[in-house]
């Protein structure tokens, strides 16, 4: 039987070829991968996600930042300076005294008293521009330092009354001490808290001018008879009682003027 010849590979210098592998790998659930790319993972997408749809972006912002309603605010007036209204209180006297000729009263407090002497000194300032104030001693120096401090004005006094250094009421008012010295050539308002004839301030006047001033207008919280000064708190033909009038002291309390008692009760 003759022999096959075997084929020296170190004379040819070949390799010998590899068998193939059996198919049994194949059963053990290796394989080799189809190509080197395969073998690698997935990248991650290039592109962005893709975006959310429209609608869906919208609602989440219309829930974010809901959309404002801006209401205009109501107009209002500017706020005025407050200005205190308080009703005298008046009181009535019965027939037979009003028949027998008797006024009726009006009680001021200091409310009301200070608002009077805020509104005579407007009307001063709107008609005139005086120099200085005086103040007819003793109840009159109360508005006139008022309306003179309210002025921006300098500020005097002077005494004329029907009852000082005296027992009872005179007639006729007089002049006591000296007339400022202030007062020559300037404008001087004088200031007294009523006035009915008219008398005390007539001679206020002349005592004014007679000391220098060069022109001199009358004011008064109370006007209650015929006499017209220049400057006029309220009129009235009721009989007044001054806030400092209604009550004094006596033994450290307060008690109803004897003055008064009657009108007052």
């Amino acid at each position: 039987m003759p022999s096959r010849k075997k084929t020296d590979t170190r004379a040819t210098g070949e390799k010998p070829k590899s068998k193939a592998k059996p198919v049994a790998l194949a059963s053990r659930g290796r394989s080799k991968p189809a190509s080197k790319a395969a073998s690698k993972p997935a990248s991650k997408p290039a592109s962005k996600p893709a975006a959310r749809p429209k609608a869906a972006t919208k609602a989440k912002v219309a829930v974010r930042q809901p959309k404002l309603t801006v209401r205009p605010a109501p107009t209002t007036r500017a706020a005025a300076v407050p200005v205190a209204k308080v009703a005298p209180l008046t009181r009535t006297l019965p027939r037979a005294a009003a028949a027998a000729g008797e006024k009726d009263v009006m009680e001021i407090d200091w409310t009301l008293f200070g608002e009077l002497s805020r509104a005579l000194a407007l009307k001063v300032a709107r008609a005139w521009d005086p120099d200085l104030v005086i103040g007819i001693a003793t109840a009159g120096v109360i508005p006139g330092a008022t309306i003179a401090a309210i002025l921006d004005r300098e500020f005097h006094s002077m005494i004329i009354s029907r009852r000082y250094h005296a027992d009872t009421v005179r007639a006729t008012p007089a002049v006591f001490g000296q007339v400022p010295a202030e007062v020559r050539d300037q404008h001087v308002l004088v200031v007294d808290e009523t006035c009915d004839s008219g008398a005390t301030l007539r001679l206020a006047v002349a005592a004014l001018l007679n000391a220098g001033a060069a022109d001199v207008r009358t004011a008064v919280s109370f006007r209650t008879g015929s006499y017209e000064p220049d400057f006029v708190g309220l009129e009235t033909e009721c009989e007044i009682v001054l806030p400092w009038d209604r009550e004094i002291l006596v033994d450290g309390k307060l008690v109803i003027n004897p003055e008064y008692a009657d009108v007052l009760g």
